[in-house]
């Protein structure tokens, strides 16, 4: 077999990073600068990330200032104040400090730019565009848990309002909005397993063999 092979201790890493991987809230992080040494290695996981016919529609916006992340934790309020509404039977929810916008040094917008011409793989299911954003995200995600770096994906937000306050171009879509920075501690289990809020779903619940009718064993 030709290319680089795997050892069985680097397959586990693999695993052990995969396993250890968790969504960080605000209160989690601490005030602590990340080297850019570091943030490079992030984005370069990103951008080796699989896409469609190779198209690569991903778009970055590192963002460092202050006041932009003030204009963008103001969008989180208001669109926070309208969720809190929707789970107001589940009083739990106003305890969580959803966001590390403002308390992490490092956020990361993260875009899908459409291509102006046909893509390969893509004629008959324009949805692996944004498919492919995602697992760009998810190479930095598993990146920035190597580094022992944690991460947020804020998701409360005003995609239109967010685009205004970067500039982005009309036709990109906002995938994420990141917060990245160093956290006191990295649980055990995610933290929303850890409340209560939902239950890890059995593997014998979500799989199937041979379609929905099949078997599942």
């Amino acid at each position: 077999m030709k290319g680089r092979i795997f050892t069985e201790q680097e397959r586990q890493i693999l695993a052990d990073i995969i396993v250890h991987r968790r969504t960080e809230f605000g209160e989690n992080f601490i005030n602590e600068e990340i080297p850019d040494t570091k943030i490079e290695r992030l984005l370069l996981a990103a951008l080796l990330g699989p896409s469609v016919g190779f198209s690569q529609p991903w778009e970055f916006v590192i963002i460092r200032d202050s006041s932009i992340k003030a204009k963008i934790k103001a969008s989180f309020e208001r669109e926070n104040k309208k969720a809190k509404e929707i789970f107001k039977d589940r009083p739990l929810y106003n305890n969580f400090q959803l966001e590390g916008i403002t308390t992490t040094p490092i956020n990361i917008a993260v875009f899908y730019k459409p291509s102006l011409t046909p893509v390969m793989g893509q004629t008959s299911m324009d949805k692996v565009g944004p498919y492919s954003v995602c697992l760009a995200i998810q190479n930095l995600w598993l990146m920035a848990r190597a580094e022992n770096i944690g991460l947020g994906w804020v998701s409360i937000l005003d995609e239109k309002e967010v685009k205004t306050i970067l500039n982005a171009p009309p036709e990109n879509e906002l995938i994420a909005y990141l917060c990245l920075g160093y956290v006191t501690e990295f649980t055990e289990r995610p933290l929303l397993e850890i409340v209560n809020w939902e239950k890890r779903k059995l593997k014998e619940a979500v799989i199937y063999y041979d379609g929905y009718q099949g078997s599942r064993e």
